[in-house]
């Protein structure tokens, strides 16, 4: 799989754009949220997944990290494919889209073209307590500068604890430890206290 792809904007239009890099044009698939963070610049990194089937290979462009979870999420749902979960961040912003199921604001996501009342409700039923494990920062971009505790709560996070009880036993060890300790050895304390 392609994590990202950076390189000069060649071609952009609301639903795709062409990215030459290494002398090589990428057609990406985008949605109007990408579109309209990419504004008029002349070189661009997306985000991407790629989506094989037996006809086509086709790629998808987010213009951050975030995007692309939460995209991801959404065609994990029985029913959502590449086009409609590109469909659904096309209509609102992904922090609305992740606010709505949190919610589970099931008219919120109802108002989405191509998204009925059955879809809705699975939406929510399927990614609710995901997005809630998550955490409300789940989109927000990744700050350069992390801390110790930022990179290991990262880490068990993706391992599949909840965030919450990662956060609990963090403070707890570095409060043990006076805060002296690498992400390796954190990471290892908290592992055996989780």
């Amino acid at each position: 799989m392609y994590a990202y792809i950076d390189g000069k904007l060649a071609y952009k239009s609301p639903s795709y754009v062409v990215i030459d890099a290494g002398g090589v044009g990428y057609q990406v698939n985008i949605s109007l949220n990408t579109y309209s963070k990419l504004g008029d610049t002349e070189r661009c990194k997306l985000f991407t997944w790629l989506h094989v089937k037996e006809d086509a290979h086709t790629l998808y462009g987010f213009a951050d990290e975030g995007e692309r979870r939460l995209f991801l999420h959404l065609i994990s749902v029985s029913g959502i494919g590449p086009n409609t979960g590109r469909m659904i961040l096309s209509s609102i912003t992904p922090e609305e889209i992740q606010a709505a199921i949190v919610k589970g604001d099931v008219s919120q996501i109802q108002r989405i073209k191509g998204i009925g009342p059955k879809s809705a409700q699975r939406l929510i039923l399927e990614l609710q307590d995901k997005l809630k494990k998550d955490g409300p920062d789940t989109l927000i971009t990744v700050p350069v500068n992390r801390t110790v505790k930022d990179e290991a709560m990262s880490a068990l996070v993706m391992l599949g604890f909840a965030r919450n009880a990662v956060e609990k036993v963090l403070d707890n060890e570095l409060n043990k430890n006076g805060g002296n300790l690498t992400v390796e050895q954190l990471i290892k304390f908290a592992l055996k206290s989780l």
